[in-house]
């Protein structure tokens, strides 16, 4: 595939997300191209770090220093990169091709510094965002989407065993319920379905990971919706939650009120949206559920010289947000941006797996809850299903091996 002319001016390439996708775009520019001017913009410290550590780094005692791989601005040097820091974009002009941004030293945001800068080719490697229902104010829950966010929570459980509500049984919050267990801590594991993982798999499959969930010790509440949290008066948080209605439900007037889970901690993982303010300044075609709109072959935008990356973008209405595909996305955008002949992106759905020890998950392709799910293998030990499109081909796989036969 023959990119697009690319004449680059001085303005070069200017990335916008110093995460695990921006810093892959960097390291695949610089491996084709050691001169070409490439400026970071991120609105934190552009710290080198991998993200899926975060969900196991609680159990290890690792702080958030001990993530991090390399410093913003030793990576930055390394690369030959201009790093703007704590700086964030607050327009896209894309007639002249130009940012506005503002940057400002947080310890003192008296002092802000507004700039305009140029580019050539923008690449939006800006990631999603946590959502935070209504019922859970962002001001007393917790996340654990990015480096500093974890490490404030990880100074917190550093100081003793404490109780930590989590809400969303999706993969994260499955991930973080076993390691905080093993770091000692008491779990409560809160979710709108009946099992783990339930929007990803059938109950079937899904069954299998709340038993091995409970097992461990942890309080799995399926069913249920938190709605509201509260602090009360010794520091603690105070969650209120209700069960979900269900066609065998009896009266709700005659059901007994639920007690509220008094805890140390809430931790959010109830999914991801990506923030609309870059890309309608850009034009660029955009869901906030699923991201920003590329070409799957290029990684393009709707709006010229503008490309997208990781877990900002979508391929086909589908959000990419897992790690493996990223060098491949990351070379594409290379070689695009460079003008360089290359044979396009192809997406392939990553195999997903599940960190926890208590369970081995491990899927491939596209998997959703409802579908044609058929079984392949079913033990004690092991449970295989596939799930079967209209023309009864295997759309996704789901591989479940109890710890007594780990090996995959």
């Amino acid at each position: 595939m023959s990119a697009e002319n690319s004449e680059v001016s001085n303005n070069g390439i200017v990335i916008i997300g110093a995460g695990l996708a921006g810093w892959h775009v960097i390291d695949a520019i610089r491996a084709k191209d050691k001169d070409i001017p490439i400026t970071l913009i991120t609105a934190d410290s552009g710290d080198r770090y991998h993200k899926p550590m975060l969900t196991m780094a609680i159990s290890q005692k690792k702080s958030a220093a001990d993530l991090v791989r390399a410093t913003g601005i030793d990576a930055a040097e390394a690369t030959n990169v201009k790093l703007l820091a704590n700086t964030q974009v607050t327009d896209v002009d894309t007639t002249t091709q130009q940012l506005q941004l503002i940057s400002a030293l947080r310890s003192d945001p008296v002092y802000t510094n507004y700039a305009t800068i140029g580019y050539d080719k923008l690449v939006l490697a800006m990631g999603a965002h946590p959502i935070f229902p209504k019922s859970l104010p962002e001001e007393l829950v917790w996340h654990v989407n990015h480096i500093e966010r974890f490490g404030q929570l990880q100074e917190k459980l550093a100081t003793g065993s404490q109780h930590v509500a989590i809400v969303g049984a999706g993969m994260v919050g499955t991930e973080i319920a076993e390691d905080l267990l093993k770091a000692g801590h008491q779990v409560t594991l809160i979710d709108l379905n009946d099992a783990p993982l339930s929007q990803m798999l059938p109950p079937k499959a899904t069954s299998r990971i709340a038993q091995a969930v409970k097992s461990q010790g942890i309080n799995f509440l399926g069913g249920y919706q938190v709605s509201a949290i509260t602090r009360i008066s010794d520091g603690k948080l105070q969650v209120s939650y209700e069960a979900l209605a269900s066609a065998s439900a009896t009266d709700s007037s005659t059901a007994e009120p639920i007690e509220p889970l008094i805890v140390d901690h809430v931790i959010a993982s109830t999914g991801l949206t990506v923030d609309d303010k870059l890309p309608t300044a850009a034009g660029v075609e955009f869901d906030r559920r699923t991201g920003i709109v590329v070409d799957a072959p290029t990684l393009r935008t709707s709006t010229a010289n503008i490309y997208a990356i990781g877990d900002c973008m979508s391929i086909d209405g589908v959000p990419c947000r897992y790690v493996a595909p990223l060098r491949a996305q990351a070379a594409t955008i290379a070689d695009d941006v460079l003008g360089l002949d290359h044979n396009g992106y192809e997406h392939k759905p990553p195999m997903i797996r599940l960190k926890n020890k208590a369970i081995s998950v491990m899927v491939t392709g596209v998997p959703k809850a409802t579908g044609n799910w058929q079984v392949k293998t079913e033990s004690n030990e092991e449970l295989v299903m596939d799930l079967l499109n209209d023309s009864d081909e295997v759309s996704a796989t789901v591989t479940i091996k109890s710890p007594a036969n780990p090996k995959a």
